[in-house]
C-alpha cells in the first residue's frame, strides 16, 4: 500500500488527469478503501485543493477552480513542455512572468527532468523589430478575454493606427468602438482581437495593444459563424474542409492567416537602407517589415498607396538607401529625383 504523502500525490495526479471520478474507482487505482478515499480528499482540500463530491448513483469527485493557484502536479513530459514553452515565449507583455514562471518550476523539479529542461535550454533571440513591439498590459488581455468567454459586446477606445487593414487613425477623437469578440489571437509576437464589428458591420481584426477597453460591457449575443475562406486559402486542413465543403465556417487559424496573409497594400518593394534597423524600427510601423543585415544596413520590405507614394515615404527616412525592387520602384524613385531636381532648378 502507498504511503500517505505518495498516496496523495498520486490521487491528486488522478483529479487532474480526468473531469469526474467515481469513488469506487479511484479506491480501486488506489488500491485503498473508499474511507481512506474521503479522508485523502479531506487532506487536499486542507492543502487548499478544491475537491467537490459529486452526485449520482456511486457518488465521486471532481477537481473546480479554486480561489487561489495551489500546487501543482505534473508528469515528466508535462514539465518538460511546460518549461520549453515558457522558455520560448515571444508575445509582449508575458515573458517577464513567464521567466519567473519558469524559475519558479524549475526550483522545485526532480534532479532528473531539471538534467533535462538544461539540455533543452533555448535563447530567445529578439530582433530589432521585436523591440519595436509595444507590450500588452495583462489587465486590457485580461478583459478582452473575459468578453471572448462570456461573449459580451465589449465598447472599448481604439488607436487604429495606419493600416488598411486595422483601420485609420486620423481622427483625434472617436466614440468607442462596439465589437462581438469572437477570440483573442497572436501573431508575429502582437496581440489581435478577431471581432465582428458592430457599427461597419463586417469582421475586424484588432490590435490589443491599441484598444482600450470600457466598462461595463455591453449585453450579450450569439456567436457568429466566421466567414468562408477561398478553397486553398489559410491552412492547407482549412483548405481541404473548404474543398469538400464538409465544414463552411473555418478555424480561427485558417481564417486570421488568410486575413494576413492577403496583400495588405496596392504595391510592395524592397529597399536596402545604410542605417541601423533598431533606430529605424519604431517608425516603420505596420507598413513594412524591417531587419539588420549589417552593423549599419537593414532590409525594408514595404507597402504603399502607389509606388511613388512608397519611393516619398522611404526617402523620409532621411538616410541612404539603394532599391532592391522591382522595376516600378526604381522607376518612381528616378521620376521623384527628376521632379526634386526640376523644383531646383525652376527656381
Amino acid at each position: 500500500m502507498l504511503e500517505t504523502s505518495a498516496r496523495l500525490l498520486a490521487l491528486l495526479s488522478l483529479l487532474q488527469a480526468r473531469r469526474d471520478w467515481p469513488g469506487e474507482a479511484l479506491a480501486d487505482r488506489l488500491r485503498v478503501s473508499p474511507r481512506t478515499v474521503r479522508r485523502d480528499v479531506d487532506r487536499l482540500r486542507e492543502l487548499g485543493y478544491p475537491v467537490r463530491a459529486t452526485k449520482g448513483p456511486d457518488g465521486g469527485y471532481r477537481l473546480d477552480a479554486g480561489a487561489e493557484l495551489p500546487p501543482l502536479l505534473f508528469d515528466d513530459e508535462q514539465a518538460v513542455a511546460v518549461a520549453v514553452a515558457l522558455q520560448t515565449t515571444h508575445v509582449g507583455g508575458i515573458e517577464e512572468p513567464a521567466r519567473r514562471a519558469l524559475a519558479t518550476i524549475r526550483q522545485v523539479m526532480p534532479a532528473r527532468l531539471r538534467g533535462r529542461i538544461d539540455a533543452l535550454e533555448v535563447t530567445a533571440v529578439r530582433s530589432a523589430r521585436d523591440e519595436a513591439r509595444p507590450v500588452v498590459d495583462q489587465a486590457v488581455l485580461v478583459a478582452v478575454g473575459s468578453a471572448v468567454r462570456a461573449r459580451e459586446v465589449l465598447r472599448f477606445d481604439y488607436d487604429g493606427g495606419s493600416s488598411p487593414l486595422l483601420g485609420s487613425g486620423d481622427a483625434a477623437f472617436r466614440p468607442p468602438r462596439r465589437a462581438e469578440p469572437h477570440h483573442l489571437v497572436t501573431w508575429g509576437g502582437r496581440w489581435y482581437l478577431v471581432a465582428w464589428d458592430l457599427e461597419r458591420e463586417d469582421w475586424r481584426t484588432f490590435r490589443v495593444d491599441r484598444m482600450t477597453p470600457r466598462t461595463p460591457t455591453g449585453p450579450r449575443f450569439a456567436p457568429r459563424a466566421l466567414p468562408a475562406v477561398p478553397p486553398g486559402a489559410g491552412s492547407e486542413a482549412g483548405g481541404e474542409r473548404e474543398r469538400k465543403g464538409r465544414d463552411k465556417e473555418p478555424d480561427v487559424a485558417t481564417y486570421v492567416t488568410h486575413v494576413f496573409s492577403r496583400p495588405r497594400w496596392p504595391v510592395e518593394g524592397e529597399v536596402v537602407l545604410q542605417a541601423r534597423a533598431d533606430a529605424l524600427a519604431p517608425w516603420v510601423g505596420d507598413q513594412g517589415v524591417i531587419e539588420a543585415i549589417g552593423r549599419d544596413r537593414s532590409r525594408l520590405v514595404a507597402g504603399s498607396w502607389s509606388w511613388r507614394g512608397l519611393a516619398a515615404w522611404v526617402g523620409m527616412f532621411d538616410v541612404p538607401f539603394e532599391v532592391v525592387g522591382p522595376q516600378e520602384l526604381r522607376d518612381a524613385v528616378r521620376e521623384l529625383g527628376e521632379r526634386y531636381r526640376g523644383a531646383i532648378e525652376g527656381g
